[in-house]
């Protein structure tokens, strides 16, 4: 029975990587669904969602700081999403994909940058600004786990 599993596994190897460069799938549906448009994504819903905390807070920062942090931040966060949803409509070409997911990481890093700003501005309690800093990491890191994995997202023209 092992000389036939390893066979098998041998077998299955070779004949995915084949099918893979004939741009065939052969992916079992309970495995893996399709992800049918970019809203679908965590990455994209967490940065979505975490851009609308940082535009409700954003609301409480003084009228003075309008043009600096409360404008740059908002811009920014929402960038991510952008950059994000612009990559996903280029996936056909897997450097257009990644140079966009690469600028979401930057909007992001972005972004921490200006919430740091903001606490020691005093517009953020230390409490607001580690989880939104902390969301922010993870979405990085969703982020550069695609660009890592883009292959796997590229469309086969």
């Amino acid at each position: 029975m092992e000389r036939f599993v390893e066979k098998f596994c041998k077998f299955w190897y070779y004949f995915s990587r084949i099918a893979g460069l004939m741009g065939i799938t052969l992916i079992h549906k309970k495995m893996r669904t399709a992800i049918k448009n970019v809203r679908e994504l965590k990455v994209y819903q967490m940065a979505f969602d975490t851009a609308m905390q940082i535009f409700i807070k954003s609301k409480e920062f003084p009228k003075e700081e309008k043009y600096s942090p409360t404008d740059q931040i908002r811009r920014s966060s929402r960038s991510v999403c952008s950059n994000l949803a612009e990559g996903w409509n280029k996936r056909e070409y897997r450097a257009a994909f990644a140079c966009k997911l690469t600028e979401a990481v930057q909007e992001s890093a972005e972004t921490q940058t200006w919430l740091e700003f903001s606490l020691k501005c005093g517009y953020l309690d230390l409490i607001i600004f580690k989880q939104l800093h902390e969301k922010y990491e993870h979405i990085i890191a969703q982020l550069l786990t695609m660009k890592r994995k883009s292959s796997t997202f590229i469309i086969p023209s």
